[in-house]
């Protein structure tokens, strides 16, 4: 068994068991995985579904590629309540298997109505992922390696945006580029192809339930729960018994005055909570504001606005999927090294500086080569700056008590944040053109810039107990 020693940020002496936590921490991040793929396949199926189903509208567009996000919603608001009620794993092993079900069920559906239905299921297994994978993380994980950990959680996400991108051009058999759209809808691609990509998601989607079973309940909401003796095994299996007792003792001084079992929602709006789900639900809209999800699910309209046919556009899409992953590991090797906070600064310049030479390059009337360089820069910026920090400041900042209610609060701004911005962009792309989109994404980071300076608290180091009494104060 590979341990490592450690000194916990409250100075108790610990042998962390660097193996079983990267295990359960790795098992809880499958949850990204199918999370990133789920929500980036449409990117790769969209030519070919919108034609089998002959979606012209504007508005039938829009919705085809936002409807998930209604389910997003819905499981992000419902994944507090599960989380709460009935623990952490429960809700890791429900967004499995909704997962599965639901990604075989869009793949073959035989109307839009049904596409739509079973793609919002899908959305209520991305938003329950979404909320729970990265609390359940920052719970089991000890203070020093807790932002590297919650980040990996970003890793598997984006390894699954990666790995819908790749199967995505690996299923779609190449297409002149001149192709008709009846042409398009005729085609293996157009009957076929598309169902594919999206059934490919049940073989992880069983991997992630079956392993699921297999790790602990959180020590946290075990101990909400009067569950002490089993959260202490935990607890003592992942550091030791000297980090067993003082972890549980923490915790249990945060809930001291609390009653555990009753967190109802306008009590997240009292007293110093208030300031703390505000700031939440700030990061969590200006991650999706920031416009980089415009770039994963528009892909084929950026990419052929810029000169690129349809092959190509494909490709593309593989190379930000590559992009993204090598600054997520990037992100990994310095969220505990350098902080959040001069991530998050850097991360909001970056991104709005990238966009405002995207706006400029459309305006220009440049293509080709200089916008998907752009468009590969702005992705690297966001996939090692807000990406993955937003998420983990998500799951540290919300104290023990109110955890589970806040984070569902959080992430629920978060997908109604992306509906918006991914419903709107039709529209803004037709009314303002890609060069005004990109600049109205653009000041939005500039502003998030000024936010985080003045708002944003650093934690990295820090238990989560600790955070709680500090934010508190």
């Amino acid at each position: 068994m590979h341990t490592s020693p450690i000194t916990p940020s409250h100075a108790t002496p610990a042998r962390f068991n660097l193996g079983y936590v990267l295990l359960i921490a790795t098992i809880g991040a499958l949850g990204g995985l199918l999370f990133g793929y789920d929500w980036v396949v449409i990117g790769g199926a969209k030519p070919f579904f919108e034609k089998y189903f002959q979606l012209t509208g504007e508005s039938q567009i829009g919705w085809a590629n936002s409807c998930a996000l209604a389910g997003c919603l819905l499981g992000s608001i419902v994944s507090g309540r599960v989380s709460d009620r009935f623990g952490r794993k429960a809700g890791l092993l429900l967004s499995a298997a909704l997962f599965a079900v639901s990604s075989v069920l869009t793949g073959w559906a035989s109307t839009f109505t049904l596409f739509v239905t079973w793609r919002i299921l899908g959305g209520v297994a991305i938003g329950m992922a979404s909320g729970i994978s990265p609390m359940y993380i920052a719970e089991v994980s000890p203070a020093q390696w807790r932002g590297r950990l919650v980040a990996l959680n970003q890793l598997t996400i984006v390894i699954g945006i990666l790995a819908a991108q790749i199967v995505n051009w690996m299923i779609a058999e190449r297409v002149p580029d001149n192709a008709t759209a009846a042409m398009i809808r005729l085609s293996w691609n157009g009957q076929f192809a598309w169902r594919w990509m999206f059934t490919a998601v049940a073989a992880p989607s069983l991997v992630f339930f079956l392993s699921a079973l297999t790790v602990p309940e959180s020590p946290r909401w075990l101990v909400t729960r009067r569950r002490r003796e089993q959260a202490r095994r935990t607890l003592v299996r992942i550091g030791g018994e000297v980090y067993g007792d003082t972890a549980i003792r923490e915790i249990e001084a945060s809930l001291a005055s609390a009653e555990p079992d009753h967190v109802r929602l306008a009590e997240l709006w009292r007293g110093s909570s208030r300031k703390i789900v505000v700031i939440g639900i700030a990061l969590a809209v200006l991650q999706q504001w920031s416009g980089i999800n415009v770039i994963f699910n528009y892909a084929e309209e950026i990419y052929r606005g810029a000169g690129y046919g349809l092959n190509d556009i494909l490709f593309n899409i593989v190379i930000t999927g590559a992009i993204n992953l090598v600054f997520t590991l990037v992100a990994m090797g310095t969220v505990d090294r350098f902080g959040r906070r001069p991530l998050m600064l850097l991360g909001c310049a970056g991104i709005g500086v990238s966009h405002l030479l995207l706006g400029l390059a459309y305006s220009a009337g440049i293509q080709g080569l200089t916008v998907l360089i752009l468009t590969l820069t702005t992705i690297g910026c966001y996939s090692m700056t807000l990406a993955p920090v937003v998420w983990v400041l998500t799951s540290e900042i919300f104290p023990n008590r109110i955890r589970g209610a806040a984070v569902s609060v959080a992430v629920s701004a978060l997908w109604i944040a992306c509906f918006i911005l991914t419903f709107t962009f039709p529209s803004l792309n037709r009314s303002l053109g890609s060069a005004g989109a990109f600049r109205l994404y653009s000041a939005i980071c500039f502003a998030g810039l000024v936010f985080v300076w003045r708002s944003v608290p650093e934690t990295r180091g820090k238990t989560l107990e600790e955070i709680e009494r500090e934010l508190r104060a």
